[in-house]
């Protein structure tokens, strides 16, 4: 059952040919087989997940009208807070705490009825491009567990890879759900910015962070998407509109028609060879679907990652300032006489990571008297021009394209004391952040040099996420059956089969 896609899953249940129960003990049977292997979980919630999973066959059986997803089983990433459920974001500051109350997207889960077994890792407060900065260890590719399953969220892309569960959160920031979902060969969707609650995500750039489905199919993340998506009053950024109609489209995926816009500026230098030979056959696939490709220029997009890497800091070293020892979380240096001060400095000093700290001090210091408008006010400025750079192109295209990544999953260590080098993983997915767009990313098949996962970035204007999916679907269905079985089908025995 474990290898069905979420829908398949959902139908069966529909059929009465399986329930919940054995849905949710199969993936927590497989849990327990893989995961000392590929550490995608910090804590799973087997007896929570097996009384959600029984309330939903009770349901069931007592003939309610139930949610398209009810009974299926969900990892959610750490970042993301459920009552009475130990939530760290990954970081030492947090151990142990477990949260009051449910986050906004905790909640449309558990009225959609879908069962969260429990929580993934992640970059400590959803900092890195590798899953390697966790406090609790890193996560491993189940395609390659020598290799890193991207970042922030590596855990809940591990875990889909893996077969540990059919869906996931995650969280994207600067491409925390799109990178990890092209090294480990599954999808991810960033939605339009405001179009899923952040009430209860914990806080890293609040501009900038989103929650997002992620899943092994197209139609998969649609489902999840439409599950947790919607207006929030608690949210003040979120957007009071409609949501769009993604599962119609990945039920559709017609492109006759379409312009897709292939950004220039995405797809040169610093690219690996096999990253650009399986987009180049994506888009004649796409093409071949009756799509029109058509070249676009964003110019700005240059001066993207750098302007993330003043912005985001600056309000993480806003964010961060909350976990001060004298509230929750961790406590270190209580002793007779010890002042609060003290007690602070070293509490953050032992609780918080290395990337966190360096991303604090430079935050800091791009927020303070004499450099903000020479660092943040001037990346503020290099965002709008990128933000323009999309409008402009959106007026020749309905999506854009790109490689979700310049590489493949790297080696875990290999980058980890050069943080240039890690951040320029970021380099192709930044850009949707700053803009507030929605982004997904699909498997556009293996890269022929290390037989690794590729990923296909598709991009679409704020609240037409719809298109992402018409196109995604199309790609996929194409993938399909030139490859005659899912990608996933292809990784490694030890945990891809």
């Amino acid at each position: 059952m474990i290898h069905l896609t979420a829908a398949q899953m959902a139908s069966k249940l529909i059929a009465g040919e399986t329930t919940s129960v054995e849905l949710t003990q199969a993936h927590l049977d497989r849990i327990a087989a893989v995961d000392s292997d590929v550490h995608a979980f910090l804590f799973v919630d087997s007896d929570g997940a097996l009384a959600q999973a029984a309330a939903v066959d009770a349901l069931r059986a007592a003939g309610e009208k139930l949610a398209p997803l009810a009974g299926v089983p969900l990892a959610l990433k750490d970042v993301m807070v459920q009552k009475g459920i130990p939530t760290t974001a990954g970081s030492k500051i947090l151990e142990g705490w477990r949260p009051p109350y449910d986050s906004t997207v905790v909640t449309n889960l558990k009225n959609n009825g879908v069962v969260i077994l429990g929580k993934t890792n992640m970059d400590e407060f959803a900092m890195g491009s590798s899953t390697e900065n966790s406090a609790y260890g890193p996560t491993h590719n189940p395609w390659d567990l020598t290799r890193i399953p991207g970042g922030s969220g590596g855990g809940s892309s591990a875990a889909l890879a893996a077969f540990e569960a059919p869906l996931a959160i995650g969280t994207d920031t600067g491409g925390s759900i799109r990178q990890p979902a092209a090294v480990t060969g599954t999808v991810g969707v960033k939605p339009t910015y405001g179009g899923v609650s952040r009430f209860g995500l914990i806080a890293f750039s609040s501009s900038l962070d989103q929650a997002g489905p992620c899943a092994r199919t197209v139609l998969d993340a649609a489902l999840l998407h439409e599950a947790i998506a919607g207006h929030d009053p608690k949210d003040s950024t979120s957007i009071n509109a409609p949501v769009p109609q993604v599962v119609a489209a990945a039920k559709s995926g017609d492109v006759k028609g379409m312009k897709i816009g292939v950004v220039k500026e995405l797809n040169g230098d610093g690219y690996q060879s096999g990253v650009r030979l399986r987009f180049e056959e994506s888009l004649e696939l796409l093409a071949a679907a009756g799509a029109e490709i058509v070249e676009v220029s964003a110019p700005n997009f240059e001066y993207a990652l750098a302007a993330y890497y003043l912005i985001a800091p600056s309000e993480c070293s806003s964010n961060l300032a909350r976990f001060d020892a004298m509230r929750y979380g961790l406590r270190v240096g209580e002793v007779d006489g010890a002042s609060a001060e003290s007690v602070m400095n070293l509490t953050r000093e032992v609780g918080f990571g290395r990337e966190v700290k360096r991303r604090i001090i430079l935050g800091t210091y791009a927020l303070s008297s004499g450099y903000y408008d020479a660092y943040y006010g001037s990346a503020q400025k290099v965002r709008t021009l990128i933000t323009q750079d999309f409008n402009k192109a959106f007026q020749k295209c309905d999506v854009m394209v790109s490689p979700t990544c310049p590489t493949t999953a790297f080696k875990i260590g290999e980058k980890s004391n050069d943080p240039i080098a890690m951040y320029l993983n970021d380099i192709a997915t930044i850009p949707v952040n700053m803009a507030g767009i929605g982004g997904m990313s699909l498997p556009a098949g293996l890269a022929p040099e290390d037989g690794l996962p590729v990923g296909f970035q598709i991009m679409a204007p704020a609240m037409q996420d719809q298109r992402m999916y018409l196109v995604g679907a199309a790609l996929e269905a194409a993938l399909l059956s030139q490859w005659g079985a899912p990608l996933l089908s292809q990784a490694p025995e030890l945990v891809g089969k």
